[in-house]
């Protein structure tokens, strides 16, 4: 059984601010309450060093369209009132690059990328197509249609020449490596090669499509999710077609009651983490933006580009490495870090740097009591990820990631933001352990879900959603 972790750790801030805080906290030997970490995250912030060392990545990023794009999203998690007022616009107008970094271009434009990848007219191919766009995707705008025969459809079209700017930025990444690992030391070559082969991946919507088809195919009937069928027939390179979702967007969840907001985040944490244990895949890209409320209350799922498949050995190590920490057994884990070559220092790093490691990143899922994740609680993790001062990443920087956890770990993190800007409340480790200890759901939710599993157990996977896959 989980140990009650103390609450307070959970604002220590990800995996790749975990030594930072960590080490200061044993050096006091005293616990800071989350009150107390949101304070030093504000001191962090109030420093020139942090600002000036966030402002240059935001610069290099900034000139690099598809790739700010995506790192525009995830940027979203912040809650920026956590800065302090004296450098809150300052750091807001820089962000603001990444944030706004989706291009304005005219219907007359996108048209054209439509029906160069069709080869005729777009009336020809829809019955009535909207040229308004009712969301942007991070490389690509949507459009509502309906075909032919009257099935109304969503139409995600890139941007012209896309594919060209997100190809150079994953070149001018590898170029700026060392500005970028100034601030995130865990960017390494072999991470880059992960983000660039992900990245290409996402550029291909007709191999989207295909995956999209096979996941709606996997959540068919379910309870609560709802994961919308591609059109794989009018599906290109360029211009992935699917079936149209009526729901309400993240922004309206967000005000909706607790005991609501608290359903849809057991959802989403269902969705996003526990499909990587259930299944050995998941959903790289969780983002706000990705999700919708449906009318008879399923959660519908979108976007399916940085979709990742993970060995099944690899998945079991990160199960073991959560069961390790949430039970607080740091000699194990620290083993089990040594044995994958997540440690190539064992002599530098000791076992409970390895547990603050973890608990850094996951946490919030491996503590043993009801926890309401806050939007501070999420920015505060990502702010003190991109701490500057090189004394406080030493630790960090004897660890090597193996670029094939890259996206899961993105993955949790982002999910955990999502959970923040929800302010929802749940027991979460008592989720995971359906997934952790294979123990039997307590949930309403995991109940249903269990009696789907029941009646829809999975199909052996198929050749066409390796070209998004994490199979190292």
């Amino acid at each position: 059984m989980a140990k009650n972790v103390p609450t307070s750790r959970l604002a220590r801030g990800t995996k790749l601010g975990a030594v930072a805080a960590s080490s200061v906290i044993r050096s006091k030997k005293t616990r800071l309450s989350m009150r107390g970490r949101s304070e030093a995250v504000r001191a962090k912030m109030a420093e020139e060093s942090m600002i000036r060392t966030t402002e240059q990545v935001v610069m290099v990023l900034g000139t690099m369209k598809g790739v700010a794009m995506k790192l525009g999203q995830m940027m979203s998690v912040l809650d920026l009132d956590l800065v302090p007022e004296d450098h809150r616009e300052r750091f807001q107008q820089r962000l603001a690059v990444l944030r706004n970094a989706a291009p304005t271009v005219s219907f007359d434009n996108m048209r054209t990328v439509i029906e160069q990848d069709y080869g005729r007219p777009l009336d020809e191919v829809f019955a009535e197509f909207d040229p308004e766009p009712i969301a942007a995707a991070s490389i690509g705008q949507v459009y509502r249609a309906t075909l032919a025969d009257g099935r109304r459809v969503a139409v995600k079209v890139q941007y012209p020449g896309v594919d060209v700017a997100v190809r150079a930025d994953l070149k001018n990444l590898t170029m700026f490596r060392r500005v970028l690992a100034s601030a995130m030391p865990w960017i390494t070559p072999a991470v880059l090669d992960e983000l660039k082969l992900n990245m290409e991946a996402e550029l291909d919507y007709r191999a989207e499509a295909a995956t999209q088809s096979e996941i709606a195919h996997l959540y068919r009937e379910h309870p609560f999710i709802s994961v919308p069928a591609a059109v794989p027939e009018l599906s290109t390179t360029r211009v992935l077609v699917s079936e149209f979702v009526d729901g309400i967007g993240f922004d309206e969840m967000r005000a909706l009651p607790a005991e609501q907001r608290d359903r849809i985040g057991e959802i989403v944490y269902r969705f996003y983490v526990g499909s990587l244990f259930t299944f050995n895949e998941f959903c790289g890209d969780p983002h706000p933006g990705n999700v919708l409320l449906a009318p008879d209350g399923r959660v519908a799922f979108l976007d399916f580009g940085l979709f990742n498949r993970m060995d099944p050995k690899l998945v079991h190590f990160e199960k073991l490495c959560l069961r390790a920490a949430a039970e607080e057994r740091s000699e194990d884990l620290r083993q089990l870090m040594i044995d994958r070559g997540v440690i190539d220092s064992p002599d530098e790093i000791g076992a409970e740097e390895c547990l603050e490691y973890v608990l850094a990143a996951s946490e919030w899922c491996l503590v043993d009591e009801v926890l309401t994740i806050t939007p501070e609680l999420a920015s505060g993790a990502f702010l003190l990820a991109v701490d500057p001062r090189a004394s406080e990443f030493t630790g960090m920087k004897q660890q090597n990631l193996p670029p094939e956890h890259l996206f899961s770990r993105r993955a949790d993190f982002l999910t955990f933001g999502m959970l923040g800007q929800l302010d929802a409340t749940n027991n979460w480790h008592s989720i995971a352990r359906e997934w952790l200890y294979d123990e039997p759901p307590i949930t309403e939710l995991g109940i249903a879900h269990h009696d789907w599993l029941r009646t829809h157990p999975p199909k052996p996977v198929k050749k066409t959603r390796a070209r998004n896959a994490t199979t190292r």
